[in-house]
């Protein structure tokens, strides 16, 4: 009787729980709004690692981390941990965090050194997916190192090495890890590509130095054209000398000549074109125009030097003028053309049917920027009255 009405009180006990049970809710039961959010805190099941562990937040990953870091365990086992936690990280693709987590390993200075020697590899890759090539290499030296013939040592060192492009270093890594893994096929590969990559580079090397040799070549023919012609190219750190005619002439003729140079020729702030030697051995030159009256230019990038103006004139005021000429005052035969003397604040004027290389030539005339530039003035207009007013005009 009395096992029977413990069985009853038994009974009865477990009902009142159930009843209990499906009245009220479990505390600590997760939300339904916010499962997946909770879920995601318990360590076993987190998808990633968040940046800080707030023991309020997150007790049970703050438990885990406190036994990781526990100083009172043996170095080999903190050193081990660490490296669990780093490739936890590098499989999240947290590469930074990873290599904080390697380094501690390696700090804890273990004296496993197959385990010293991992931690250098992980740490190397680490540092090789953030592209930090050069200490991605020193690590997996000192991993190679640590333990001579380690294979993933060996292969990162190669991999680094291309990525550095220095490919005879990467095939001397792989033939010293093909010595004791012959037929690993990974280091094959390696091999293979550097031997590919050295090749090519070699071929860019002879390519390029050909190139240089032929536009030095290039560059000497210019300059020996130019000089021959007595093109004076304008040097804008050399002092203008006050004199006679016949002294600066000479003056300004020496100094340009003695520096003649490629320096003297770039017109990329001017115009963006540079003067070039055709095959026929003529030069031919970018020139600007310039028209103070409405404060416009034109441009043509290659005026051959022995074109006369009239040319390129006749096709500027054709049958469609610029836009900016309103009064269509602007044509062939009414147009003149100078050039100034900036040291002896001169205008020479041009007469349209001379070719571009006469007037170069001209004792005053000095290329500035590489680009020779020419004023164009309506003949008789007012502005072209204005303008002229008070300079010294000299025919050429």
């Amino acid at each position: 009787m009395a096992s029977s009405a413990a069985q009853n009180d038994s009974d009865d006990g477990m009902d009142e729980f159930m009843d209990k049970f499906k009245s009220e809710r479990y505390k600590n039961a997760f939300t339904e709004d916010k499962w997946e959010e909770e879920f995601n805190k318990v360590p076993m099941f987190m998808k990633t690692a968040p940046e800080e562990i707030d023991p309020k937040k997150y007790p049970e990953l703050a438990c885990l981390q406190a036994i990781i870091h526990d100083e009172d365990r043996p170095p080999e086992e903190q050193a081990k941990s660490l490296k669990d936690e780093g490739n936890a990280f590098f499989q999240e693709k947290n590469y930074q965090k990873a290599i904080v987590s390697y380094t501690a390993g390696l700090k804890k200075k273990c004296g496993d050194q197959d385990l010293n020697a991992v931690l250098l590899t992980n740490r190397a890759a680490a540092h090789f997916y953030l592209g930090n090539m050069r200490s991605a290499l020193n690590d997996a030296a000192a991993a190679k190192k640590t333990k001579p013939g380690h294979l993933k040592a060996l292969i990162r060192g190669a991999q680094c090495c291309i990525e550095l492009r220095s490919f005879s270093e990467a095939t001397q890594w792989c033939d010293e890890g093909l010595t004791t893994h012959p037929t690993d096929k990974k280091l094959l590969e390696l091999r293979a590509a550097a031997e590919k990559h050295k090749r090519a580079a070699e071929r860019d090397a002879r390519k390029a130095k050909a190139k240089d040799k032929k536009l030095q070549a290039e560059k000497e023919a210019l300059l020996a054209a130019i000089k021959d012609r007595g093109i004076k190219l304008f040097q804008s750190k050399k002092p203008c000398h006050r004199g006679s005619d016949s002294e600066d002439d000479s003056k300004g003729s020496t100094a340009a000549m003695a520096q003649l140079s490629l320096d003297g020729l770039s017109s990329q702030e001017a115009t963006g074109a540079q003067v070039y030697l055709d095959k026929q051995g003529s030069l031919h030159w970018p020139v600007l125009f310039l028209y103070p009256e409405h404060q416009q230019s034109d441009y043509i990038s290659a005026f051959c030097e022995n074109s006369c103006f009239t040319d390129h004139l006749a096709i500027m005021f054709g049958e469609e003028p610029p836009s900016w000429d309103m009064e269509r005052k602007y044509h062939t035969q009414n147009l003149q053309l100078y050039f100034e003397d900036e040291a002896k604040e001169t205008l020479y004027q041009v007469n349209p049917e001379t070719p571009l290389l006469k007037v170069l030539q001209h004792k005053r005339f000095f290329v500035k920027a590489g680009t020779p530039s020419f004023i164009v003035l309506v003949n008789g207009s007012a502005f072209c009255k204005q303008f002229l007013t008070g300079k010294r005009i000299k025919g050429f």
